[in-house]
């Protein structure tokens, strides 16, 4: 079941459009917040965004920019404002397609299905993991912390995924070490602490200081930071 984020401030029109794809099969999710659209979009890890241009805080063409500092996901950009300028400036921003409104929702669910058709039948959909304003993206490895990108190694990358996909939980030494087993290199203890505290020094330079919490005699772990 594919995953859609709507990103339009007129309630009226977001809750026809979650209706009519809900309908369709798919998982619908609005936005609640505008001024945290980015840390919506990476909870709730969309296949594909509908996305306004004439939003409360910050525009679309803002939060289409944010979107694509951490993914490649499929945007279609909903708006009135569909001249010519407009149009240039979405696919500048880095959109996929842009509807006009008033839309006719059939029109709108055939874009839809193509957009994802295209997306995603020769592949799987990307997938993000994200904690406290870092965003591995599995599809292509890469991490980007507050919008910037960091370098990571192979085991560096392997060892953050194990950690975000267990965020909140105590990831024992053991299996760290076997994720690392899994590349084909020789591990011990010294070399698990040797990349555990490079990818520290990565993130805290990234601006991260005390990411990787240490619990001794358990493990690491990682967790969002408190509001």
């Amino acid at each position: 079941m594919y995953r859609i984020l709507i990103v339009e401030d007129d309630p009226v029109i977001a809750g026809a459009v979650k209706r009519h794809l809900e309908s369709w099969g798919y998982q619908v999710a609005c936005i609640q917040r505008f001024d945290a659209v980015l840390a919506e979009f990476l909870e709730f890890d969309p296949q594909l965004v509908l996305l306004d241009i004439s939003l409360p805080f910050f525009n679309g063409y803002h939060w289409c920019r944010e979107i694509r500092r951490v993914s490649r996901v499929p945007v279609l950009f909903l708006t009135s404002a569909s001249d010519n300028m407009n149009v240039v400036m979405a696919m500048q921003m880095g959109g996929d397609d842009l509807l006009a409104k008033p839309f006719d929702l059939q029109v709108l669910s055939a874009k839809v299905q193509a957009m994802l058709r295209r997306a995603y039948d020769f592949g799987a959909a990307p997938a993000l993991l994200s904690c406290g304003g870092a965003v591995l993206n599995l599809s292509n490895g890469t991490l980007t912390v507050h919008g910037a990108r960091v370098e990571l190694s192979k085991n560096e990358g392997r060892l953050l995924q194990l950690l975000l996909e267990k965020k909140g939980q105590t990831v024992s030494r053991d299996a760290m070490m076997t994720a690392l087993w899994e590349s084909d290199s020789f591990v011990d203890e010294n070399t698990l602490s040797v990349n555990v505290n490079r990818l520290r020094r990565k993130l805290e330079a990234a601006g991260l200081p005390g990411f990787i919490r240490t619990r001794k005699g358990e493990g690491y772990l990682v967790e969002e930071p408190p509001v």
